[in-house]
């Protein structure tokens, strides 16, 4: 079976008719729809315009999307393909085109008095949410004047601190020592790995090693991360915003409430994790509560299943199939049509993604399958993604782009009927390896996430009086991390420098990028939970409610398989699911 994946649905190369062809017309598209908003007045024919602007910026979203995700896939696969760095640049230059254009006609559309809702029953009405939702970021854009400032000077402001924040991680080292005790320098990512090392020794050598690193740049971090907080807080109040965390859950299309209810119940089930992490700390035989730097300690040495390629894509067809018909086709026609690129090789990237190319109706996974059965499951999940992306297709492009907190909803879904399915197949051993690695995975998107969030909500205030230094942020950070974890990490050996680390706290467009990872293992779980006790019943309310992600709020959409997100029961529900198979852990 082939391990490549085939772009030609895409172009079969940049020097190709189409290619080039998409690229002019890319450019003229821009030109037609930069004249239409220049033109825009209040005497203009309110469902006319509607229409033109439906056309036109489905047609440069199209060519967009086609033109950078064929360069990007290119790139990805081989990092080394310098004309695919080009025409990435290129591309994003004639993505960043439309900027202006849709500001203007986002204020045109806010200041109509135009209500939307008068669309229904109209060849437009499949758009409603969509016009709503540029009326309500209407509300908050500030004139053309003052939006081209800004985005002039986050080039030096916001953007150049994440730029010198990755600079600073990307070059960031430490000294470990090796098997025979030489001091050897080792880039941070690598340190960071030896986390999940069967040694303990390694691990605790890594952690302290990984510690004294982030000491070497806390002070230009903290001004990092001062720098692009204290830019959210001041667009946040000049957009009419209350706070950062108004306006992310704006753009996420849901209410404070929601996730106020959420963390509600996950305080209540912080005794279960816990639990798994004092159970781990017993097996890797220590006397009290688990140390950070063993929290990804494997428990046993037991090698899991080794599949070939061709063996881990019947597995993933045969249980998929279980849920759906649909669904197992789907996957089959992914391998077979050679939509997966995984084959592990020099100058691919690491780790693994899913990209949905709703222009051809298809999607492109990247993964480095190696044979493990954790690789089996991040295809699965990758396939999740694509499956999603397939259920969005028969809406209008503009309809394609969902909110962060459902992102993640059909691949754990997916990963969730592969590791039900594997685990009653598994041997004792097999099952504990299964087990811990899918409680140790939702440890992190609930407690440590839960703990990021507390940090992030905690900057927030304090950055708004004056900036945190590298002590300060170590502080807040131990803080979270005692609130959340509790007993079940020794409060003597916790990572005060994780707000340096990860990479989430230095994007400006996206404060907050924690609770959507809990919102999507437990809205996924939950669905998951309907599903056993529906059956089969629940297959097409669920395909529709992956079809209609990009056109409803959060909220509406989980209306759809009658779940109401402020009932904290639901929530409850799903961590149940995960409390059972800790429960499981516990007994073995």
């Amino acid at each position: 079976m082939d391990m490549h994946w085939n772009l030609d649905a895409l172009y079969t190369g940049f020097d190709s008719p189409e290619f080039i062809g998409d690229c002019k017309k890319l450019d003229s598209k821009n030109d037609e729809y930069e004249k239409f908003t220049e033109t825009l007045s209040k005497k203009c024919d309110i469902s006319e315009t509607l229409r033109k602007y439906v056309s036109l910026r489905s047609e440069i979203t199209a060519f967009t999307e086609k033109l950078i995700c064929f360069c990007n896939l290119l790139f990805c696969a081989d990092t080394n393909n310098s004309r695919a760095n080009f025409y990435i640049e290129l591309i994003s230059v004639r993505e960043n085109r439309t900027n202006l254009a849709d500001v203007r006609f986002i204020k045109w559309l806010a200041s109509s008095g135009f209500d939307p809702k008068t669309l229904k029953g109209t060849d437009l009405e499949e758009c409603i949410f969509h016009f709503e939702e540029l009326i309500s970021k209407g509300r908050h854009i500030l004139d053309d004047q003052t939006e081209q400032i800004i985005s002039d000077l986050k080039l030096t402001g916001s953007s150049a601190w994440t730029n010198l924040h990755n600079v600073l991680i990307g070059s960031l080292t430490g000294e470990v020592q090796t098997a025979s005790g030489k001091s050897e320098t080792k880039p941070i990512s690598q340190i960071r790995a030896l986390a999940y090392s069967e040694n303990a020794d390694v691990r605790k050598q890594a952690y302290d090693a990984e510690l004294k690193a982030c000491r070497k740049i806390e002070k230009s971090a903290a001004a990092c991360i001062n720098a692009i907080k204290g830019e959210s807080i001041t667009l946040a109040k000049m957009r009419g915003y209350a706070s950062p965390l108004e306006m992310v859950l704006a753009k996420n299309r849901m209410e404070k409430s929601i996730i106020d209810t959420m963390f509600a119940a996950i305080r209540e089930y912080l005794p279960c994790f816990r639990a798994y992490y004092k159970k781990k700390a017993k097996m890797l035989g220590l006397s009290g509560s688990l140390p950070f730097y063993d929290i990804f300690a494997p428990v046993t040495t037991k090698a899991q299943s080794n599949f070939t390629y061709e063996e881990a894509a019947d597995f993933i067809v045969e249980k998929f199939s279980t849920f759906s018909r649909k669904l197992g086709d789907f996957a089959r026609n992914a391998f077979d049509n050679n939509w997966i690129d995984a084959e592990i090789r020099e100058g691919k990237v690491g780790g693994a993604f899913c990209e949905n190319l709703f222009a051809i109706s298809q999607s492109r996974i990247l993964a480095n399958f190696d044979g493990s059965y954790n690789d089996v499951t991040t295809i699965a999940h990758e396939l999740g993604h694509a499956f999603h992306g397939q259920c969005l297709s028969g809406n209008v492009i503009l309809n394609t782009e969902y909110p962060s907190p459902l992102a993640e909803t059909a691949s754990i879904f997916c990963e969730t009927i592969i590791n039900k399915a594997a685990l009653k197949e598994a041997d004792k051993e097999t099952a504990l390896a299964i087990l811990e690695a899918d409680i140790s995975g939702a440890g992190q998107v609930i407690v440590d996430i839960y703990s990021r969030y507390l940090f992030e909500t905690a900057l927030f205030k304090a950055r708004e009086s004056a900036p945190l230094s590298p002590e300060e942020l170590c502080e807040e950070m131990k803080k979270a991390q005692i609130t959340s974890y509790g007993d079940g990490l020794d409060e003597n050996i916790l990572h005060p420098y994780l707000w340096l680390i990860k990479p989430h706290y230095y994007n400006a467009e996206w404060n907050f990028y924690n609770f959507p990872y809990a919102f999507g293992l437990l809205f996924a779980k939950g669905l998951y939970a309907k599903y056993t006790k529906i059956g089969s019943a629940f297959v097409g309310k669920y395909e529709f409610l992956l079809s209609e992600t990009g056109k409803r709020s959060v909220t509406d959409v989980a209306k759809i398989v009658d779940v109401d997100l402020n009932d904290i029961n639901f929530w409850k529900n799903s961590l149940e699911i995960i409390k059972e198979d800790i429960t499981k852990f516990l007994d073995l």
